[in-house]
């Protein structure tokens, strides 16, 4: 054999071997994108629901059994790497179809929902029943039932505020988000010889009570007088008070923060009696006799 056709025979399977070599490369690139990079086939918008605390491979098992992503492996890297420490953020989320699975990490990771929230705002000395009633008119899949039942105790701790709810948010985190504001708009507030209970009752009372900043003061002032004395009271927003002394045995409403450091910082003053006209115009009496005469003079 000549070693000159020998050599041609190798410089001539040199190129095929490129070319396979290519071909390999390039399947193996579309194999990998089609299992560990695309979406599912099939899939549709889907919305999901991340839970506060909610593990990422929990979230994961949801994210592949509603047909987002295709690997749940290329997933958690995906969100590892775009986290930026925080992990998944809790929501509502839109996922697109045919979202690219660092898409859907993206948007966990960094809390893009895709989706607005319900703006929902609780007025200050809203009772629990009135949350309910808001909160049901305003998310579809609210229970009101299941939240009655679980705030039976917490009246006066529903913080009224303005919230950001999402359309799947569980009763327990709405509830959460109610407590914790709560606790985060009264922790630097001291409380001193009150106990934070007969404060709170007291604020709500004011809520029903007093009409503006000035007038809850000097309210604040006249009923913590009262009790001081042992005088009932009487305050129209619980009748109870009239039969009864010192404070109702829970809260009435939820008060805002303002009853709240009104109830703290009580305006004194000389007055132990006070009344509304039709108007709502408070008049402040000091004796019960002067006090008889505002009633004759702008009740009657």
């Amino acid at each position: 054999m000549d070693d000159n056709n020998i050599s041609t025979n190798g410089k001539n399977n040199k190129p095929k071997k490129l070319i396979l070599n290519i071909v390999l490369l390039i399947s193996f690139s579309l194999l990998f994108s089609f299992y560990f990079l695309s979406s599912p086939f099939g899939n549709k918008d889907v919305i999901i629901h991340i839970s506060s605390n909610q593990s990422i491979n929990s979230v994961l098992t949801n994210l592949e059994n509603e047909r987002a992503i295709r690997n749940d492996l290329t997933a958690k890297i995906f969100i590892k790497i775009l986290k930026n420490g925080k992990g998944v953020i809790a929501g509502d989320y839109l996922i697109e179809k045919n979202s690219p699975v660092w898409v859907v990490a993206w948007q966990v990771s960094r809390g893009k929902h895709n989706i607005k929230p319900n703006r929902i705002t609780i007025i200050e000395g809203s009772n629990n029943e009135e949350i309910a009633i808001l909160l049901a008119d305003k998310l579809s899949g609210f229970r009101k039932d299941l939240f009655l039942s679980s705030v039976e105790n917490k009246q006066g701790y529903l913080f009224p505020d303005t919230y950001f709810f999402y359309p799947l948010d569980t009763t327990e985190e709405i509830i959460e988000k109610l407590l914790n504001n709560f606790t985060n708009k009264t922790k630097d507030l001291n409380f001193g010889s009150k106990s934070r209970s007969d404060v709170i009752i007291m604020a709500s009372i004011l809520e029903r009570e007093a009409n503006d900043n000035e007038d809850i003061g000097i309210i604040s002032g006249i009923l913590w007088k009262r009790i001081s004395i042992n005088m009932p009271l009487q305050v129209d927003v619980d009748k109870t008070t009239y039969t009864t002394i010192g404070l109702p045995q829970t809260p009435i409403n939820n008060p805002g923060l303002n009853s709240i450091q009104a109830s703290l910082n009580p305006t004194n003053s000389p007055y132990l009696y006070y009344l509304h006209d039709k108007n709502g115009k408070i008049y402040y009496a000091r004796s019960y006799e002067e006090h008889m005469n505002n009633i004759n003079r702008y009740l009657k």
